[in-house]
This record gives C-alpha cells, structure tokens and sequence, in this order.
C-alpha cells in the first residue's frame, strides 16, 4: 500500500532537519493513535532519485512509532554506512519514504514470498539481512533472497531462515 503527503513521511524529514539544525525534535501536528504505538519502520532518503540513505528497524525499538520514525530518519542521513552524512546544504534535494513493517512471519516454501507484496530477512547464524518490498529492478525472489544474502555477508550456497513482512508505503 502506498499513501503520499504523509504524517509519516513529514516525521521523518521534520527529524533530520531539525537535527541538523540543531532544534528540537518537535512535530508540528497532533499524532494519530497510529504513531503513538510502538512500530518497526525504515526509512529512506532519495537525493535526485539515487538512495541516499536507508535505515531502519525490524521490531520496535522505541515507545512510539513516532519515535522509530524520527530516529531512523537521523540515522539513515548521518549513519549509514554506504553514504558520506546528509549535510544542511542537501536538505531541500531529499525526498523521504516510510515502511512500516508488519510482524516477519517465518516461511519455509519460496511460493509464499512475491517481492513485490513482500520484503524478506534472511538469517544464518549470526548475520541476518533485510530486504524492503517493491524494489525497482528486483522482479523475482530469486534476486531478492540473493540481494539480502549479500547485505548479510552470507555466501550465496549458505541455508538460510527466511522470514517476510508486508509495508505500508509513504511518500
């Protein structure tokens, strides 16, 4: 499910530019019942349709999805690890998209995955990789385990447990 103009969205960016600037992470509107739960989310920045950043949590770490929201939004502009940090200047270049996830439930026939309705998280052992839904140029679960094996470090021969979880998109 896709939503766009979101409360969601709108946490996200508020958070890194508020950060950034050195304010306090306040909201400007009033929180649906929704964002007052706790939730896992990603979130995703985009700088002229190129990732910039993505960060997120698979269970919630946080009192409020709120909260998940906005400390993700920070963590995926200063922290991630395949970009340099979001500066002041980038700001108004960035484009921001929310997952929420649901609960992973575990499956053990590759039939129930799609990788459009689904993302996955791969584990072996120690290490474990996580792969959003509807990804452009991922069209069958074959890449997409491949792709979340890579982001574990799991070697493409290794057994894995797979998990799935639904989104709910925003933009």
């Amino acid at each position: 499910m896709v939503k766009t103009g979101s409360i969601f969205t709108e946490i996200a960016r508020q958070s890194l530019e508020n950060h950034l600037r050195g304010k306090p992470k306040l909201f400007s509107r009033s929180l649906p019942a929704k964002l007052k739960q706790p939730g896992a989310a990603f979130v995703t920045l985009k700088k002229q349709g190129d990732l910039r950043g993505c960060i997120g949590t698979i269970f919630p770490t946080k009192k409020t999805l709120a909260e998940e929201i906005a400390a993700n939004a920070i963590s995926a502009g200063l922290h991630d690890s395949r970009f340099p940090p979001v500066s002041k200047n980038e700001l108004g270049d960035l484009t921001y998209s929310v997952d929420i996830l649901t609960k992973p439930e575990k499956t053990e026939d590759l039939s129930q995955l799609d990788p459009r309705r689904y993302g996955v998280i791969v584990r072996h052992g120690s290490k474990s990789g996580l792969l959003l839904p509807d990804l452009e140029g991922i069209d069958t679960v074959e890449e997409q385990l491949e792709i979340a094996k890579q982001k574990a470090g799991i070697r493409h021969d290794e057994d894995v447990e797979i998990y799935r979880f639904k989104v709910e998109r925003y933009y």
